[in-house]
């Protein structure tokens, strides 16, 4: 038997209010958590978790509890890595690494983890194992799949797996969670364009580039609107340009970057399709060459139905049933969660941060009055889904 007991909810939250503020002020990028990860296994081990493991997936961290004698395991997930954006809030604990912040919440998820960890292992009232499992790298996808080759399955295995993202504009306090595809798969892609360049008063002279930059970013957004179906839900977004010309140099290379969201293999399938055949036709037309090079980093996320309605009633026993929502709009952003839903079934929520400004962007914070709510949540749907026998 455990000597579980009540824990001060307030100092609970005032706790995790700071931790959170230490998380912010010190962003780290992925796969270079090392500080993070650190200060995660310190306090799982300070909450006396039964094993607490580092270095899964470079800095990952599996943290174990276990209750009772039931033999199924639930894992309860946060992202820990920063993004490469200034921050410009001026808050008292802004970042300490100019270059470097937090900006997508992730010092608040891992927080919110940590408090249910505390929580579960101060009061128990489940029977089975919980995994909280604080993953690196989520921003640039490679993080769930460097833990899962690590052998985050073989050697932490669990049955289902849970995780909440915070969702800038929905009120603090309030959840959503939807069925099926909830956020978009994103590829990547670079086309390049080879021509010839020259003096940018003799253009006749040689077969410059830039015209059919102009041409083919323009012919790809017909992709969406002339190339799919009107019920295909895609974008085709171009993020960057760059060529290898200058004030009065004319180009002869150009690489056109971008990113695609999409929610179904067969529309990716058929998106890169079309823009090979828009870049080599251009290129003819242009007397230049063209390559692509299109990468999926990201498959969707697709939430299971029965544990979906599970995330619902577990949150609405905390939160309120008035502030819980089944969301039916998919968002075009991207997940790697949703690496870990490929081996078992699950649910990735969005948990309310407020009015605040939307994630990356260089003024996003983390709302505090999310932190406490998040961590019961984590709790009550593992408390429903390890349900103690009495």
């Amino acid at each position: 038997m455990s000597n579980d007991s009540k824990l001060d909810y307030l100092e609970l939250e005032r706790e995790m209010t700071t931790w959170r503020h230490e998380l912010h002020a010190n962003p780290e990028f992925g796969f270079e958590e090392h500080r993070t990860a650190a200060f995660v296994a310190s306090k799982l081990r300070e909450f006396g978790l039964d094993e607490v493991a580092e270095g899964i997936g470079g800095t990952g961290v599996v943290g174990t509890l276990k209750r009772g004698t039931g033999n199924r395991a639930v894992a309860l997930r946060a992202d820990m890595d920063a993004l490469r954006i200034l921050e410009d809030t001026n808050l008292s604990y802004q970042s300490k690494k100019p270059g470097l912040m937090h900006a997508c919440g992730h010092d608040g998820h891992t927080t919110m983890l940590l408090g249910a960890a505390k929580l579960l292992a101060a009061e128990g009232g489940f029977d089975g194992t919980v995994r909280f499992v604080f993953q690196p790298a989520e921003e640039w996808g490679k993080g769930a799949l460097a833990m899962l080759a690590d052998g985050l399955m073989e050697r932490f295995p669990f049955d289902e797996i849970y995780g909440l993202h915070n969702a800038a504009g929905m009120p603090v306090g309030q959840l959503q969670a939807g069925i099926g595809a909830v956020t978009s798969a994103e590829d990547n892609f670079e086309i390049t364009l080879k021509g010839v360049g020259g003096h940018s008063s003799r253009p006749q002279s040689g077969r410059e580039v830039m015209v059919a930059v102009g041409s083919l970013i323009c012919s790809l957004q017909t992709i969406v609107s002339r190339r799919l179906r009107p019920n295909e839900t895609a974008v085709v977004s171009i993020t960057e340009v760059i060529t290898d010309g200058t004030r009065n140099v004319l180009p002869g290379q150009a690489r056109i970057l971008g990113d695609v969201r999409s929610f179904v293999p067969e529309v990716s399938l058929e998106i890169e399709k079309h823009m090979l055949e828009i870049a080599k036709g251009t290129a003819q037309t242009y007397g230049l060459s063209a390559e692509l090079s299109y990468l999926r980093e990201f498959v969707p996320v697709v939430n299971d139905a029965a544990l979906v309605d599970e995330m619902l009633a577990a949150a609405g026993s905390v939160l309120g049933t008035d502030k819980v929502q089944l969301s039916t709009v998919p968002g075009t952003g991207s997940e790697d969660f949703a690496r870990f839903l490929e081996h078992v079934p699950g649910v990735f929520a969005r948990i309310g941060n407020g009015d605040s400004a939307s994630a990356h962007n260089p003024k996003f914070d983390f709302d505090d009055g999310g932190l406490l709510h998040g961590a019961n949540v984590h709790a009550a749907i593992t408390r429903r889904r390890l349900a103690a026998q009495l």
